[in-house]
């Protein structure tokens, strides 16, 4: 338990930002500014980042950004630890006492590139971006239960209200995961 505890208040800067976010706005309810002394590449790198949190190994939020909708990594980690933790549909909002319970990760997302078929995707190493005229659903590579390329493309067209059936364009990317 005690190594468990510790792991969870362990973390790079990537994390580290994430958790003090989630931490500060179910405590005060106000976004955190972001603050100095992160790595130069949080603020002079822009790309999508996904912020993922789970309590007792269970997902409890997971939400990002496919592209960079901020100017900064580091103001897109903000961003989206505050929606992932309070705007992720399928549960309710963190609450303060929960915050000791929780593990962050953090995805920064690398470059999408189209691809022909899901031959070409590696559900451990590239993520996928299915689209079907305005509907578009990703998931993130290397994740728990998605042991298939069909598996991750059908949660994929599910997550975007897509049929198992219809055809999808196809993107593939590769992440970077802060633990």
């Amino acid at each position: 338990m005690e190594m468990e505890m510790e792991k969870r208040k362990s973390g790079d800067a990537y994390v580290s930002l994430a958790r003090e976010t989630i931490e500060a706005y179910a405590r005060t309810g106000k976004m955190t500014e972001v603050p100095k002394g992160l790595p130069e590449e949080m603020y002079s790198e822009r790309a999508g980042v996904f912020v993922s949190i789970k309590k007792d190994g269970m997902l409890r939020g997971c939400i990002g950004t496919i592209r960079a909708a901020y100017s900064s990594i580091a103001e897109e980690i903000v961003h989206n630890a505050v929606s992932a933790s309070t705007k992720d549909p399928r549960f309710s909002p963190i609450g303060e006492e929960e915050l000791d319970k929780l593990t962050i990760s953090v995805d920064v997302l690398g470059d999408m590139e189209s691809i022909d078929s899901p031959d070409q995707l590696d559900v451990k190493r590239y993520g996928v971006v299915v689209t079907k005229g305005y509907r578009r659903g990703l998931l993130l590579p290397n994740l728990d239960g998605v042991n298939t390329v069909e598996e991750q493309v059908l949660i994929a067209k599910q997550k975007a209200g897509i049929g198992a059936t219809e055809d999808v364009s196809l993107e593939r990317f590769e992440v970077v995961r802060h633990y």
